[in-house]
């Protein structure tokens, strides 16, 4: 059970909290530029995609046009793709991967997998009626040579000021975290998978 709070308590509490205020809408109302923003999410920790989508989601509740391209995944069916897409043609869903490297052990056919999501994710750069485009698992492509990390770079950077584009995957490369308007990483502190615990529907997939 809680102490009570005294007057005197309350009335320091107050004004510390107006205090507080004070200063954090200075902060806001100094923050004028409204852009497209260039999201990054990577590290070891499970999330990364999820984020993403909750993105998606919110831009969508926004009735916003929403892109996705999965660059790697395509083995398991995703029920993010499921829920999301009862909003029509708000959405529009690519699933161009065909599995993890060490699934389809085939180097050559994973950048051929590569290059027809990133030509597909083009494509979808280039629509003006998108807000938001998700580029799940590029980081990944990125990471294993698949496609040219400069010319990724500077097509993302190029893109038209209001889009806004998402990137997710381990071991975002240096020159897009430099690129990046937002990054966040990701951080492994505990994993049920070393527990035994399987892959579950509604938790991974």
């Amino acid at each position: 059970m809680t102490q009570p709070i005294d007057d005197a308590e309350a009335e320091r509490h107050r004004a510390k909290m107006a205090k507080r205020k004070a200063v954090q809408d200075a902060e806001v109302a100094e923050k004028t530029i409204e852009k497209g923003l260039l999201i990054v999410h990577t590290g070891t920790g499970k999330g990364k995609s999820t984020a993403a989508f909750g993105l998606a989601l919110r831009m969508l509740g926004r009735g916003h046009r929403v892109g996705v391209v999965q660059f790697i995944k395509g083995a398991w069916h995703s029920a993010e793709r499921d829920a999301l897409q009862r909003f029509g043609e708000q959405l529009v869903w690519h699933t161009m991967g065909e599995g993890f490297t060490w699934e389809t052990q085939d180097r050559s056919r994973d950048i051929a997998a590569a290059e027809r999501a990133w030509g597909k994710a083009q494509e979808l750069i280039a629509d003006p009626s998108l807000a938001m485009i998700v580029l799940d698992e590029l980081n990944i492509a990125l990471r294993y040579d698949y496609l040219d990390l400069d010319s990724v770079v500077a097509a993302l950077t190029a893109r038209r000021p209001g889009l806004h584009v998402v990137v997710t995957g381990r071991n975002a490369k240096p020159e897009l975290i430099a690129a990046a308007d937002l990054v966040t990483e990701m951080t492994l502190v505990k994993h049920h998978f070393a527990a035994g615990v399987k892959a579950q529907a509604g938790i991974e997939f």
